[in-house]
C-alpha cells in the first residue's frame, strides 16, 4: 500500500470506449466510467455486510430534510445507551443506493459511540443492477441543487436537532464523491471527511476553501480513478494546504470495501475502516477536536 501524507490520463476500456482523464469528465463520462466499472457487479449482501457493532445500538427512519417540497427520510443509527448529544456522522451511500451495506455500515459507527445518520439523495429508491443505479445517477446529476440541499439539511438535523457538537462526513465511490462536495459547501462546519474512491477534485482555489482534516481511500486497480488522477489531487491539496491522508492499496479496484460487491477485498477494506474509525475518534470524538459551526 502506498500511503501519502499531507498534505489522469485516464484510459478505461469497456468494450472498445475509452475516456478521458476523470477531473475533466463531463458527467455523462463519470455516469459510463461508473458503469463500466460496475458492470459485473451486484449488491448481493455477503456476511460480511452485517458486522456486529461493537456495542448494542438503536435505529429508526427519521425525515431529516424537505427537498423540492417532498420529505427526505434517512436511517438514524445511534449507541443504544447513550446520554446527552454524541458526534456524529452523515453516512453517503455508494451508486446502489441507501441499502442494508449502507445500513450496516451506519449501524458499526453507531457502535463505536457516534449519530450516524445514512441520508438518501435516490428519494426512497435503490438499485439492484447497473442499469437501475445508472439512472438514479443521473436523477441527482440533473438536480444537483436538490442534491446539495439534501445534504445541508443532513447537517442542520445533526447538529441542530440531534445538537452534535461535531459532525463529520464518510461516503463510498458516488457517495464519495459528494463527502468531499459537501465538505466543500459547509468548510466551517464539517469537522472531519472521508472519501472511499470518491471522484476527486484538482481546483486549488476550490479545495483551499476546505478547513476540516481529509482522509481518502482509493485502489490502485481503479480504472476510473486512475493513480495518476490521485496523485494530481494529492498535489491540489498539498498546494491548498489542506491537512490530506491518502492511502492507495495495489491489488484492490473500485469499491473494494463494499462486501456486497463482486470487488470487495477484505484486508484493504478491514485496514482502511480500522483507519477510517482512528481518523474519526480523533477529530470527532477526541478532546481537540473543533465544534462544529
Amino acid at each position: 500500500m502506498r500511503t501519502h501524507l499531507t498534505l489522469t490520463g485516464l484510459l478505461l476500456f469497456s468494450g472498445l470506449w475509452c475516456a478521458p482523464a476523470l477531473m475533466a469528465m463531463s458527467d455523462p463520462q463519470y455516469l459510463l466510467a461508473m458503469q463500466a466499472m460496475h458492470m459485473h457487479d451486484t449488491p448481493l449482501a455477503s456476511p460480511a455486510t452485517y458486522a456486529k457493532p461493537l456495542q448494542p445500538i438503536r435505529h429508526r427512519a427519521v425525515v431529516y430534510a424537505r427537498v423540492n417540497g417532498q420529505p427526505v427520510h434517512g436511517y438514524l443509527a445511534e449507541p443504544l445507551h447513550a446520554k446527552g448529544a454524541l458526534p456524529a456522522v452523515i453516512v453517503i451511500h455508494e451508486w446502489w443506493g441507501l441499502n442494508d451495506n449502507i445500513r450496516s455500515m451506519a449501524d458499526q459507527l453507531a457502535g463505536e459511540g457516534y449519530a450516524a445518520l445514512a441520508v438518501d439523495l435516490y428519494r426512497g429508491k435503490s438499485a439492484t443492477t447497473p442499469a437501475q443505479a445508472i439512472e438514479l445517477m443521473k436523477g441527482v446529476f440533473a438536480d444537483k441543487a436538490a442534491a446539495g440541499s439534501n445534504l445541508r439539511q443532513a447537517y442542520a438535523f445533526l447538529h441542530d436537532t440531534e445538537l452534535a457538537p461535531h459532525v463529520g462526513v464518510i461516503g463510498w465511490c458516488f457517495g464519495g464523491g459528494w463527502s468531499l462536495q459537501i465538505a466543500l459547501m459547509l468548510p466551517d462546519k464539517i469537522n472531519a471527511v472521508v472519501m472511499y474512491y470518491g471522484e476527486p477534485a484538482d481546483n486549488v482555489a476550490e479545495l483551499s476553501r476546505l478547513k476540516m482534516p481529509l482522509l481518502g481511500f482509493f485502489g490502485e486497480e481503479d480504472k476510473s480513478i486512475t493513480v495518476a488522477d490521485v496523485q494530481a489531487f494529492q498535489a491540489a491539496l498539498k498546494q491548498a494546504h489542506v491537512a490530506a491522508e491518502i492511502h492507495e492499496y495495489p491489488d484492490a479496484g473500485h469499491a473494494f470495501a463494499n462486501p456486497s460487491g463482486g470487488n470487495y477485498r477484505p484486508e484493504a477494506a478491514a485496514d482502511a475502516w480500522k483507519r477510517t474509525l482512528a481518523f474519526f475518534a480523533r477529530y470527532l470524538q477526541g478532546a481537540g477536536a473543533p465544534a462544529a459551526g
